[in-house]
């Protein structure tokens, strides 16, 4: 492996995933909000870095191409978890929460059965897209525990709920794809 600026980006993306739910441990009400806000809208910002860096430089690689999609799930699945928990029981946001938390261990898991068959499954700009508003959605969420509105909040729920919607087609669309590699041929 070598320690390129994107691999650089990508780990440290990971590591502020597993330091996000200890914001709210350490501060709590508007600080723990603002510090996970900032290292939440940071980490979101590295993903479109590294893999612009990554392009245009010419420094992709394996490592790259196995780590960013896991810290990429992971900032988004503990943010959702911290999120849901600080904001109580909201229906759109549950249901949001469980199809996305749903949809990724789907997916992985379909990609850990398929083993070398899984890199011939590209991911699509609509998936890259997915997790765009999944962080546009989650930062809306975040920030409303600084400004405290309705309107935010609402904000927030319907994008999350929308990105829930996109998380359902690329996980469907995953799962077509697969197909051909998960069917089970009778010998004749």
């Amino acid at each position: 492996m070598r320690w390129t600026i994107p691999n650089i980006l990508s780990v440290a993306r990971l590591i502020l995933a597993l330091l996000f739910p200890l914001i709210y441990v350490i501060w709590d009400g508007t600080t723990a909000h603002a510090v996970a806000l900032a290292v939440f809208v940071g980490a979101s910002a590295t993903d479109w870095v590294d893999g612009y860096i990554a392009r245009k430089f010419n420094q992709t690689s394996r490592f790259g191409a196995m780590v960013d999609p896991i810290a990429d799930k992971a900032m988004v699945l503990i943010a959702l978890v911290a999120v849901v928990a600080q904001i109580g029981f909201n229906p759109v946001l549950a249901l949001s929460a469980g199809v996305i938390v749903f949809r990724e261990v789907f997916v992985s898991g379909l990609r850990e059965f398929l083993g070398a068959e899984a890199g011939k499954l590209k991911v699509t700009k609509l998936a890259k897209w997915k997790t765009t508003v999944q962080m546009v959605a989650l930062t809306v969420l975040l920030a409303q525990g600084l400004v405290a509105s309705a309107t935010v909040a609402m904000l927030g729920s319907g994008l999350l709920a929308v990105a829930a919607v996109l998380t359902l087609i690329t996980g469907a669309d995953y799962f077509i794809k697969a197909w051909p590699y998960l069917r089970e041929e009778k010998a004749t």
